[in-house]
């Protein structure tokens, strides 16, 4: 977390105080926000590197707050919710956040919420520093994800605005391509919490990935259904060097671990 620079959205100036400590104990910087309107013109001033966003700020919507950074941004995004309702985490998961924390917490669980998801982003550097030289893109159906720099570049040569969450779980099915993998599975390499049977995170972050990667969203032909497991990704998918004309088909990974 050391020269991450946070923005804190919350109306409690108490429970944004505890944060700012708990961030700048940490070696990060702290902006704060208590309202929609300062948090996304903070948000846009900025070089923020994450987001803790209460889901509800009084007169704001926290939903309608994440649903407008989506606009402009892919900021990581972990939601603080003091509601039970399941429906406002799936809500707030489909919108693009990249984890929540259910209140009343535990400031170390927020640090290492905070770290993990840093880490995702940023392939466990610093967000300050200067990224290594790209090693190897990843290519399938006329795209090209390039890891190192959590970028995908489409079939027009644009760049897709992925979440973090959304480009590692399109990193786990490039790496593991024509292999069946299972919802509890996808959640362990994603990083994400433990599964239950009735959660509906990774079908939700699937949805969203098939509306950025997929010729036609509504018929996918990439990532793919398996009935009563979970999903598996159908293309190709070939590792192509810098600068080198020549690809290299990935293997197919062994079903049984």
């Amino acid at each position: 977390m050391k020269h991450a620079e946070i923005l804190v959205v919350d109306d409690d100036p108490k429970i944004r105080t505890l944060l700012r400590r708990c961030f700048e104990g940490e070696g990060s910087t702290v902006v704060e926000a208590c309202d929609k309107a300062s948090a996304l013109s903070k948000l846009e001033a900025g070089r923020i590197d994450l987001v803790t966003l209460d889901l509800d700020l009084g007169k704001d919507d926290g939903l309608d707050v994440a649903r407008a950074m989506r606009q402009f941004s892919a900021v990581p995004i972990i939601m603080l919710t003091g509601k039970n309702d399941v429906i406002d985490r799936v809500v707030g998961l489909e919108l693009g956040a990249d984890d929540y924390i259910s209140k009343p917490f535990h400031v170390r669980e927020v640090v290492a919420r905070v770290k993990s998801v840093l880490r995702r982003t940023h392939g466990g550097a610093t967000p300050t520093s200067v990224s290594a030289p790209q090693s190897h893109s990843l290519c399938f159906d006329d795209m090209v994800a390039v890891p190192d720099e959590m970028k995908l570049i489409d079939r027009n040569g644009a760049p897709v605005d992925l979440t973090s969450g959304e480009f590692k779980l399109l990193e786990v099915f490039l790496t593991r391509p024509k292999r069946v993998l299972s919802r509890e599975q996808l959640m362990d390499f994603t990083g994400g919490h433990s599964y239950a049977p009735l959660d509906r995170t990774i079908d939700n972050q699937v949805a969203r990935l098939r509306k950025k990667v997929e010729r036609s969203p509504s018929s996918p032909r990439l990532i793919s259904t398996v009935r009563g497991i979970g999903y598996s990704f159908t293309c190709d998918v070939k590792e192509c060097q810098p600068g080198a004309s020549s690809k290299r088909t990935l293997p197919v990974p062994d079903n049984s671990n």
